[in-house]
């Protein structure tokens, strides 16, 4: 049988598109490999900034408020000296004295010009530093309440919701509901050194 002339240099041309192919699927691996470890380090990120939103939201609900609910003029001063920079707490707290104190004490429609906005880092009412092992670790969290719901929990420290005795004087124990005051309050943490890697937190808090 007589060899046709353009049979020549298929196996060459096989041969290169199988190379081509090859080629294809390692630059596709290394491209999806890049792709992950991008991921990787961006979710590594988003976590260390949401545990920082996690903490500052701790120190807020477990330490702050308690303090500052029951009587804000004398608390505030020892709050800010002990969390304050230099001091015991040692994380540089910032509060917004007037806005706080309005924000904890009345309701959302009688702040008057306050701000509602839902960034926390805009006109914040608390801010401070959680320090990590270098400066380089160094996490701020801003936060500020954004509505107030007042209840009927007693700010004075005297029980003043007893229970009462029934109608027919059997000591049934009626006691008043209580209705706590409920908070809602953003939340943000950022590296200290890269305020991009940053995470958001909405909070509803009764106390």
């Amino acid at each position: 049988m007589k060899k046709l002339g353009n049979e020549d240099g298929i196996a060459l041309v096989t041969a290169l598109m199988f190379t081509l192919i090859c080629l294809g699927i390692v630059a596709g691996l290394m491209q999806m490999l890049l792709l992950e470890t991008k991921v990787s380090a961006t979710q590594k990120n988003y976590r260390n900034s949401i545990e920082a939103a996690y903490g500052g939201t701790e120190l807020i609900t477990r330490e702050f408020i308690p303090k500052l609910f029951n009587n804000y003029s004398s608390a505030i001063n020892p709050l800010k000296l002990a969390y304050g920079s230099g001091g015991m707490g040692d994380i540089g707290l910032v509060t917004n004295d007037a806005s706080l104190k309005t924000k904890l004490s009345t309701s959302t429609s009688d702040w008057g010009a306050l701000s509602k906005t839902i960034d926390a880092k805009d006109t914040p009412d608390l801010t401070f530093m959680l320090r990590g092992v270098s400066s380089a670790g160094n996490f701020k969290v801003y936060a500020k309440i954004v509505d107030t719901v007042q209840g009927n929990s007693d700010t004075t420290g005297v029980d003043f919701l007893d229970s009462g005795v029934g109608v027919a004087g059997t000591g049934s124990g009626i006691s008043p509901k209580h209705n706590p005051a409920l908070y809602t309050f953003e939340v943000r943490g950022e590296k200290a050194s890269n305020p991009k890697e940053k995470a958001l937190l909405s909070v509803l808090y009764a106390f």
